[in-house]
Formats: C-alpha cells, structure tokens, sequence
C-alpha cells in the first residue's frame, strides 16, 4: 500500500502517519524530519534547505525531490510506505508520479485530513521540544510536569522557529498558494479522500484507517 498523508502543517499528518504506518506495517517517511536531521548534521541538503525552513516558506522541489530519488532509488521503499510531507506542490506530485511510473508503481491512495485554520494556530503555537532528547510536548494535551522543562532530562524546552505564531500564519499561506492545488491534482486522478482531522487521535485513526481499507 502506497499512501499520501495530505493536510494543513499542525493536521497531524507526522502523528497519524506513524500510528497507522505501524499498524498496517509500511515505511513512514518523513520529509520534515529528514530534512530536520540534514540541518542538524550539517549536510549540504541542510544548508540549502534551512533558510527556507526557518522562514516558514516551502524547500524547493529540486531539493524535495532529489531527496526522494534516492529513497527511491535505495529500495527503502520496496514494501509499501506513507508520504509525510511529500508532495507539496503540483510539479512535485507530477515528478514523484513520473518516478514511480519508471519503477512499474504508482500511489494507491492521497488522503487529506483536513483542519480549520484556527485549529492549526491553536496546535502549532502550543507545540514544544526538548532539544536534548527530542520529546515532543502539546500545550495542552500533553503537558509536562514542569513547566518549559523536559521529564525526561529537565532541559529546557524550546518551539520550533517555524512554530512561532507568524510563521505559522505565513506557512498556511504558504500552503494555500501552493500545497492546496494538490488537492484538485489527487482529486482528478481519483485517489483523493478526505477525512475530518479534528477529535481525539484516536478517532481520527479509525477514520483514516477505514478509508484506507476501503476497496
């Protein structure tokens, strides 16, 4: 099963992609937390990308897709997987379906978990790390003993700069301009399906795994 996790930044896609990925035993790829890891490595991908990350705006697909040739390429994906943050734009959709076409593959289902600006304000703003240990936290679903301060080594917590409100704001712009296309891309080849992406996680699970059981 080869799956597209589409949806707003702060719709849970990482979250639900991971969960079900587990559950239904496909690779759960990332392109955030590649990406992430390139910059706190120091690659030549992470340089490149990095200023585009910290101002909210999208890494160009050149960048994306070079990336994910070599996934590709590397037979990571041979045994089904879940897009997390690829594609995201129409000419990256068209280069990922070009690609899998060469490999005799193609994507199975694009699905869309779908979030109220609001909503996503409201997640994003609140969403901390422990730079030490890398625990996510959510004010205020998941909260931490302390307040700022790790439970697991007492670091610090820190936001993401590309969670400050602002940003936030400026990447749903962002995807709107340019991530939202996708939408009709997925939606007139027929594989697009919707699910809401508000309500307990594990409420939107079952929903994303119904229709990803669904014939």
């Amino acid at each position: 099963m080869n799956l597209v996790f589409l949806g707003p930044p702060g719709s849970g896609k990482g979250t639900q992609a991971k969960v079900i990925a587990e559950q239904i035993g496909v690779l759960h790829l990332s392109t955030g937390d590649v990406l992430r890891d390139s910059v706190k490595k120091g690659t030549e991908l992470g340089k490149k990308a990095q200023k585009y990350m910290e101002a909210g705006e999208l890494v160009p697909d050149d960048l994306i897709v070079g990336m994910i040739e070599e996934k590709l390429a590397s037979g990571e994906l041979d045994n089904g997987y879940i897009l997390d943050g690829f594609p995201r734009t129409v000419p990256q959709a068209e280069a990922l379906r070009d690609m899998l076409k060469r490999n005799d593959s193609a994507i199975d289902k694009a699905i869309l978990i779908d979030v109220s600006d609001e909503e996503v304000i409201k997640r994003l703003s609140g969403r901390f790390f422990c730079p030490t240990c890398n625990a996510g936290y959510n004010y205020p679903a998941k909260m931490p003993k302390q307040e700022g301060i790790c439970d697991n080594d007492g670091t610090k917590l820190q936001r993401r700069p590309d969670d400050e409100e602002d940003v936030v704001r400026n990447r749903l712009e962002v995807y709107q301009r340019q991530t939202a296309p996708i939408i009709d891309f997925y939606q007139k080849a027929s594989l697009l399906h919707k699910v809401a992406g508000e309500g307990s996680l594990q409420e939107i699970t079952a929903r994303l795994l119904k229709v990803i059981k669904e014939n």
